[in-house]
């Protein structure tokens, strides 16, 4: 069976230098990546050994959904993704990226999105290296 660990959770930001500074003045949280993923600005921090991932985009609504999906991460994604798959789990896309760093979307019961991924390589910059290292 692949490795898998509950990685981060995904926010929605407004205003995205508030979002940092409310978690970085009362949770000491330290900015690991700030990069462009998917077309969009996220900043990845660590708060002691738990991570959060802030998508620059405003939620829908406020509270429970401003959250956006929980990041799974895997060290054999197609592997996961196959042996889901046999098992009777839908996903509506194919796994996104390359060998090595790729992801998929796949809904959990109660509607729960859940973000599968694979993150390892040379292709990696210094600071995504640090946000995806087991």
């Amino acid at each position: 069976m692949p490795r898998a660990r509950l990685h981060h959770t995904h926010l929605f930001a407004s205003d995205l230098d508030a979002s940092l500074d409310f978690y970085g003045r009362w949770f000491g949280a330290e900015v690991l990546a700030d990069e462009v993923f998917a077309g969009a600005r996220n900043v990845m921090v660590r708060i002691g050994d738990g991570r959060l991932n802030f998508y620059d985009q405003p939620p829908r609504d406020r509270g429970k959904n401003a959250i956006h999906h929980l990041g799974v991460q895997t060290d054999d994604l197609p592997g996961l993704v196959q042996r889901m798959s046999d098992g009777g789990v839908t996903f509506r896309k194919p796994i996104t990226g390359s060998p090595g760093v790729g992801y998929v979307m796949v809904e959990a019961p109660d509607g729960v999105l859940i973000e599968l991924f694979e993150a390892h390589g040379d292709r990696l910059s210094r600071g995504a290296k640090e946000w995806f290292a087991w």
